[in-house]
């Protein structure tokens, strides 16, 4: 059951992604996520309290995360399988997790700087693979530009495409749900800065800790497609 819902959910995002003007309209599942984290980081986490306070603060925020991540998930399947007979409710509810995946964006981003290496030269390369690194490019050379691209579609495609299948697999809409708030809430607060340190102590682990399978796949998948 869980393996058909990642296989609609795969299928769907390949083929239309995100659409741009439902992003418009209501967001992003991960927008609100992010919303939800900036919200608890501006609340909660107060510089004049001590390591050992943020750093509690911060375990009850990814528990706050999980449980809002998870009875969303069980709320969005109950009432499909409530509302619409058994298939269709499955292939509606794979189109809904097929929001939690992010590999077609992730081939057109990574796509574009190849195209803009091989059409426009290295400045344009630049521009292209800056959308999708934090480092600075404007020194880049083209093979610098071409290990930045590669890099980024390595992290991302374990973080975007592997994990919240496997969870999907393992655990339904739910799983994938309950991952995407942690690898967010990683991105977000999971950092080594003074104000981050304790506070995302917990959401830095959990999310090391939940990609330890989808890493290593993601590995086998990457020198499997390096083989042929």
């Amino acid at each position: 059951m869980f393996a058909a819902l990642a296989l609609i959910a795969a299928v769907t995002e390949a083929a239309a992604g995100y659409p741009d003007g439902i992003y418009r309209r209501i967001g992003h599942p991960v927008t609100w996520i992010g919303a939800l984290i900036t919200w608890c980081d501006e609340a909660w986490n107060s510089e004049t309290l001590s390591h050992d306070e943020r750093r509690w603060r911060g375990i009850y925020v990814l528990v706050l995360l999980l449980a809002v991540a998870i009875l969303s998930g069980l709320a969005i399947t109950a009432l499909l399988n409530e509302l619409l007979p058994d298939l269709l409710a499955l292939l509606l509810c794979g189109v809904v997790a097929s929001s939690m995946l992010a590999q077609r964006s992730l081939y057109t981003h990574v796509g574009a700087v190849a195209s803009a290496l091989e059409t426009d030269g290295i400045e344009a390369g630049r521009r292209a693979v800056s959308m999708i690194v934090g480092r600075d490019t404007r020194a880049l050379d083209e093979a610098a530009v071409s290990r930045a691209a590669i890099e980024s579609l390595a992290e991302n495609f374990s973080d975007g495409v592997v994990a919240p299948l496997f969870w999907m697999v393992v655990a339904g809409l739910p799983g994938a749900i309950a991952y995407k708030a942690v690898n967010t809430a990683d991105s977000m607060i999971g950092h080594k800065t003074p104000r981050h340190l304790a506070f995302g102590w917990a959401a830095a682990r959990f999310d090391d800790l939940v990609n330890l399978p989808a890493s290593r796949l993601s590995a086998f998948w990457l020198v499997l497609a390096a083989a042929l």
